[in-house]
């Protein structure tokens, strides 16, 4: 089995919602009980993708506001249309280089993405620009090396099959996605009362054909991985992966999904 090229592919909503896009949203409600921000604040999604965060901030958060901002068109596209609500804007720009104007939020948010952004100092101090001093900024991002377990059993099985594939883990290729990396670089950005913890919650698949035809969708990079195979060795995969899957008596399968968080307050 031969190691395909990495491309990482984030433009169709309809093929991420499957795969992750649909518990983005529960970790997302972990987040805001954590934060526990007052109602009618301003509130910024940096990387808001399909719009998972901004929908769990209408519903937990009682928000006067909230902009998400995204690099990828489709995904844009995605959220205006699902997300319907006279409180949201959307806007295709870049997490690098915010278009907003120093102090504008009162609470600056990022989920699942910061790993993705070249440039994370960078994020990290537009972030806290765009942030009124004293507000909240928090960004939370998979733990790729252990407990998101969906994609550990996948990259454990490609690389037990394809020794090449390793350099293809996010686990290996996102050293941010750990406590302490998150935590230096928010520190670095300037923040106070920074605190780091674990996000948990659990992804219950109905069957094993509901855990791997995600992986058939192209988004993201082990999909994309997956999608790069010769069908051969595509097969070879899924039936390897089959034999890791912790299956209950009924065929579905339990795993966790963990995200490392970590939260600080905008200096004046």
């Amino acid at each position: 089995m031969a190691a395909g090229r990495r491309t990482d592919v984030w433009a169709s909503g309809d093929a991420y919602e499957p795969y992750v896009g649909r518990w983005s949203g529960l970790v997302a409600a972990e987040l805001l009980a954590w934060l526990a921000a007052p109602p009618g604040l301003r509130w910024l999604d940096v990387g808001s993708g399909t719009g998972a965060l901004t929908r769990t901030i209408l519903a937990r958060a009682v928000p006067k506001e909230v902009v998400g901002i995204d690099a990828s068109e489709g995904y844009v596209a995605y959220a205006r249309a699902r997300v319907v609500d006279a409180r949201v804007a959307f806007r295709v720009g870049d997490a690098q280089r915010l278009p907003f104007a120093d102090d504008e939020f009162d609470a600056v948010v990022s989920g699942l993405v910061l790993n993705f952004v070249p440039d994370k100092s960078a994020m990290a101090r537009e972030m806290a620009r765009v942030t009124r001093p004293g507000g909240q900024i928090a960004a939370y991002v998979w733990d790729y090396g252990d407990r998101m377990e969906l994609m550990r059993h996948f990259w454990d099985a490609a690389v037990e099959l394809d020794p090449a594939a390793a350099e293809l883990d996010e686990g290996r290729r996102f050293p941010i996605a750990k406590p302490e990396p998150l935590r230096a670089l928010v520190q670095a950005a300037g923040l106070d009362a920074v605190e780091g913890r674990a996000l948990d919650v659990s992804t219950v698949f109905a069957d094993f054909d509901d855990y791997w035809s995600p992986f058939l969708g192209g988004q993201g990079p082990a999909p994309g991985y997956c999608m790069s195979l010769p069908e051969e060795s595509r097969v070879a995969l899924r039936e390897r992966i089959r034999t890791r899957m912790p299956a209950r008596p009924d065929g579905s399968i339990a795993l966790t999904a963990r995200a490392w968080s970590v939260k600080g307050v905008a200096g004046a």
